[in-house]
């Protein structure tokens, strides 16, 4: 979108119109596809008190203005909706879906923007491996409904009816990058694994590393230059079986708990998807929030409070697998829009 011209404006709309009603069939499909497959479609409040608890997430902070009396307090506006989505399948819900408006401070760029739409479903008894069939079907739903053969991202395309490549994320480090992740991990799991080996694998790639810096902030950066620009080339690629320190909200693996039951999907250079086998275990996930929280004030010099009721919730939740679908994106990769701008019926000015 040029920024110079409001995009109300009659010409900068009628460019954009085409790209909007594509937008509109996509939303009808996705609502389509879940009610469908016995899903309900649920709607949860904007409104929280812990907007989501991911380190680098930056949420937008309000004051709610009790009347009569009563305290007022900080609020946040959510950054996904994913909390009170558990709590329904805490209160025996078994498949349900939403497509949120979520919010997320200081991201703003082709593919970010401070408000956005995002898709999460869940299911109550199933694991990660579901959620997989689930998105491969979803995403070509919506290419049929457009008829679009092809995605199309930064002039290249990729083909969802192709078979998925599916990697898990040691077996990418083994061939693309050269190593072996597992390693570089300790034999216990760890939330904060010894980044020592990880530098040695970075300084044989040539990478550079920081004396600050973590476990993660070098993997990161070695899938960023080594990785991740093999995955999504050709057809949609998912990455799977991250290390638990990467991975706060799922579930370990029963046959190593060093990893976690969580996945990726990936559109050429567009990260589309986020998938958890979901964490049950209500301790130990206020221990992740906390060591979160602790490196979040680390890092920014601020913390967001853990929503006790949440955790109550985890600790009767059914064993359940969660995923999370950016729509702004779908709608960019099967329209070929290049900026997120495009598909918005009304950008954040």
């Amino acid at each position: 979108m040029n920024s110079q011209i409001p995009f109300w404006h009659a010409g900068e709309y009628a460019r954009r119109l085409p790209l909007l009603k594509q937008r509109a069939k996509i939303v009808e499909t996705i609502r389509s596809f879940f009610i469908s497959r016995g899903f309900l479609e649920v709607e949860t409040p904007i409104l929280q008190i812990s907007p989501g608890l991911e380190p680098h997430l930056k949420a937008f902070k309000t004051e709610l203005v009790e009347p009569f009396g009563r305290a007022d307090r900080t609020m946040y506006l959510h950054t996904s909706p994913e909390f009170t989505m558990k709590k329904l399948l805490a209160a025996g819900l078994p498949r349900i879906f939403q497509m949120a408006h979520v919010f997320r401070n200081e991201e703003r760029s082709s593919r970010h923007h401070p408000e956005f739409v995002m898709l999460e479903w869940y299911r109550a008894n199933a694991d990660y491996e579901t959620l997989m069939d689930d998105t491969v079907e979803l995403v070509r739903a919506c290419a049929e409904a457009c008829d679009v053969k092809k995605l199309k991202e930064n002039g290249r395309e990729c083909d969802p009816f192709a078979e998925w490549d599916r990697i898990s994320v040691v077996e990418a480090c083994r061939k693309y990058a050269g190593f072996e992740l597992e390693e570089t991990l300790p034999a216990e799991p760890s939330l904060e694994p010894d980044p020592a080996p990880l530098v040695a694998v970075a300084e044989k790639l040539g990478i550079e590393t920081n004396p600050d810096d973590r476990w993660d902030d070098i993997y990161f950066r070695i899938a960023y230059e080594k990785i991740e620009p093999h995955l999504g080339r050709g057809a949609p690629t998912i990455l799977y079986d991250y290390p638990v320190c990467m991975a706060a909200l799922s579930r370990r693996k029963p046959s190593d708990p060093r990893f976690a039951e969580r996945f990726e999907v990936y559109v050429g250079d567009v990260e589309l998807a986020n998938a958890f086998s979901e964490l049950t275990d209500a301790a130990e996930q206020r221990r992740r929030f906390e060591h979160d929280m602790d490196l979040k004030e680390k890092l920014y010099g601020e913390r967001y409070p853990v929503d006790d009721d949440f955790i109550a919730a985890v600790a009767v939740m059914p064993s359940a697998a969660g995923i999370a679908v950016g729509i702004d994106r779908l709608v960019m990769l099967i329209t070929g829009a290049n900026r997120i701008e495009d598909v918005l019926w009304a950008p954040v000015a």
